[in-house]
């Protein structure tokens, strides 16, 4: 029996009526609805259902590639966070409940209507499904009421709180049926994992104290602002020190890299035996042969050394390399590794073991087709190679995501088949898009990039001063770069609560939406049964993608033609291979309707609309559009196939 199939026996067997009504989205109910008010269901015949439907349906087929991960190129990506996406308040009190209701059903998000969601996920026309972590969750120095899914306890563990405790399934359970059910459809599944950290509880500190760093459990840590040397937090380099420090990073010169003060690095202990840690209060304390009481001590921002981010307080670091005179976290232990420290014989080798088993665990476990690797960078490279090495020894297909937000040769190096990359900053700017797409048309960036307008580290694009005007124009201008479409959750559904204030925020910004309210630490539901969403916009464009992929897909700066305006709010942009060709002219100009000549360097042809129903003529000779375009429309059209570029490229 397989997992799908023993979820759904669970179901049935365990099938009763409810105590209080329960309550679906009408879009979980039917992807298509047009009216997404809920319904009230009884969740044990409404899941059943779902599930059923998926594993009677024809399997349908997975994106393949030439080897290697290659399939990402072709991948449109839902990125999901099973937590909050799959979150509803199903008792319809106005209270999103932590705690199961009186008949075992969690409202947070949980694998079980995670998988019920994949019907409507691929409905949109996506074929991959990008998971945040789904690993436990430390409590120790946590955010919120749930905590960070990046403050990882155990890599090998998946969050409990991610069953129903309604059918007594385990996790593992309704993850495999996840999978399954996913590739039934069609869809590829990928992982995302931070291995340079563990939360402050993590299970492996008392198992391996050796492979973390303890400080003193009598240095406080240091408040926001203070620069109080005794107190622990990142590094404070006197000026001289931090210019050399920056400048020999810049030289790539990690040799006799400066070290942090005294004061601080005597923070610092090593670490205690085994039998000399313990858990207490949910914090690992331990004891040195002398009486010193030590404990773990939270992570920081590492580059720059005077970053201004506030301290992690709910992960630390990993203890990569072992060397008495390194014994401290900075810049030159955990990220810019001085070669004195990172050489063969000082690694932690049952350390590096345990890492580069992780991803092997869920290849043979469960069967997932990728990974997202947080500030993969940052890891050694020897360690990174070993990690890449092993999985695709297991799966050669296997692919590797950075969460980088370069665009760059050394992803590649490293195994990686995409990028996140910086068009998710971008593309909110007129003029650093414009530069953008300009590079588009001059060279081939070395791996694909994401194509979005957000991630769950920055705003929200239906924030955005002018919401519904930004929203369409982000979303039509990502499809027609060679990059990944990339579809957040919650974008498809205007929301416009950022899940974290990582990347792009103003101090204002951070001030409205304190960490404690944020949804990548706290419980937070989307509003699936808002009247007016994007669903149908995001199913149109990405059929338009699809319809094209080829062609958008291709990195070949010659398939990426940037044409002029006579109005500087006009962006245009001619795609064109030997079988089809896409024009493009989009409004950068939010606030008003603009006017303008498009200028294509292409000979006469004729060009037939396929996204927008803005006015515009075709001119002759020198191929031009008069366009009238309203607030941050963008016009698509498409051409006869293969007709002549007017200027070589």
């Amino acid at each position: 029996m397989s997992a799908l199939e023993h979820i759904i026996d669970v179901l049935h067997t365990q099938r009763r009526d409810l105590q209080a009504p329960y309550h679906v989205p009408g879009l979980w109910v039917d992807p298509y609805t047009t009216e997404p008010q809920a319904h009230t269901v009884n969740p044990y015949d409404f899941y059943a259902e779902k599930l059923q439907t998926i594993l009677d349906g024809k399997p349908q087929p997975i994106i393949q590639g030439s080897g290697g991960g290659s399939w990402t190129q072709h991948a449109i990506i839902y990125n999901l966070f099973p937590r909050v996406t799959a979150a509803y308040d199903h008792a319809h009190d106005d209270n999103l409940s932590l705690e199961p209701s009186a008949d075992g059903w969690r409202e947070t998000g949980t694998l079980l209507k995670a998988i019920a969601l994949l019907p409507y996920i691929h409905s949109l026309g996506v074929n991959t499904v990008h998971l945040l972590p789904i690993t436990s969750v430390g409590q120790d120095g946590k955010k919120g009421t749930l905590g960070s899914p990046y403050g990882i306890r155990n890599a090998y563990v998946l969050d409990h709180n991610l069953a129903e405790p309604a059918l007594g399934l385990d996790v593992d359970t309704l993850f495999a049926g996840f999978v399954e059910a996913a590739h039934r459809l069609g869809l590829r599944v990928v992982m995302e994992f931070v291995l340079r950290t563990a939360s402050k509880d993590a299970d492996w500190i008392g198992e391996h104290p050796e492979w973390f760093y303890w400080i003193r459990e009598d240095v406080l840590d240091r408040e926001p602002g203070s620069d109080d040397p005794e107190a622990y937090g990142n590094p404070i380099f006197p000026p001289d020190d931090l210019y050399r420090v920056k400048e020999f990073v810049e030289r790539g010169e990690f040799s006799e890299l400066p070290l942090p003060p005294d004061s601080y690095r005597e923070l610092f202990t090593i670490p205690p035996r085994p039998d000399q840690v313990h858990l207490m209060d949910g914090r690992w304390v331990g004891v040195l042969d002398d009486g010193t009481r030590v404990r773990i001590p939270g992570a920081f921002s590492d580059w720059p050394p005077d970053d201004n981010q506030p301290p992690w307080t709910d992960v630390t670091y990993l203890r990569m390399y072992d060397h008495p005179e390194f014994n401290f976290i900075a810049y030159s232990t955990i990220r810019m590794y001085d070669e004195r420290l990172a050489q063969p014989e000082n690694i932690v080798r049952d350390l590096w073991d345990a890492i580069e088993g992780v991803i092997p665990h869920y290849q043979e476990q469960f069967g997932i087709d990728g990974v997202m690797i947080d500030m993969g960078h940052a890891l050694p490279m020897a360690l990174k190679q070993r990690i890449v090495s092993r999985a695709r020894t297991i799966n050669s297909d296997f692919a590797f995501w950075d969460e980088n937000f370069n665009i760059g040769q050394q992803s590649v190096d490293e195994g990686y088949n995409a990028v996140m990359g910086y068009m998710v900053f971008d593309m909110s700017d007129p003029g650093k898009f414009r530069d953008f797409l300009g590079r588009l048309s001059r060279e081939q960036m070395p791996l694909p990039f994401f194509a979005t307008p957000e991630n769950h580290n920055t705003p929200r694009a239906a924030d955005h001063p002018h919401a519904l005007e930004y929203v369409h124009y982000a979303l039509a201008v990502s499809m027609v770069v060679p990059g990944i479409p990339f579809i957040h959750s919650g974008f498809e559904l205007m929301e416009t609560k950022p899940i974290n204030t990582g990347l792009g925020f103003t101090d204002e910004m951070i001030e409205a939406n304190p960490s404690e309210t944020l949804p990548l630490f706290s419980e937070w539901a989307f509003d699936w049964t808002r009247p007016h969403n994007l669903t149908g916009s995001v199913r149109y464009a990405l059929e338009i993608r699809q319809r094209y992929a080829d062609l958008l897909a291709n990195p070949d700066p010659g398939t990426f033609i940037v044409g002029y305006s006579d109005n500087p709010h006009f962006i245009v942009v001619v795609r064109q291979d030997e079988e089809n060709t896409v024009v493009v002219v989009a409004s950068s100009n939010m606030a008003t309707t603009e006017t303008g000549k498009a200028f294509l360097p292409v000979c006469e042809c004729d060009l037939a609309p396929v996204w927008g129903t803005d006015v515009a003529h075709t001119g002759f000779g020198a191929i031009h559009i008069e366009a009238s375009l309203g607030n941050g429309h963008v016009l698509i059209l498409e051409g006869e196939a293969n007709f002549p570029r007017l200027m070589p490229q």
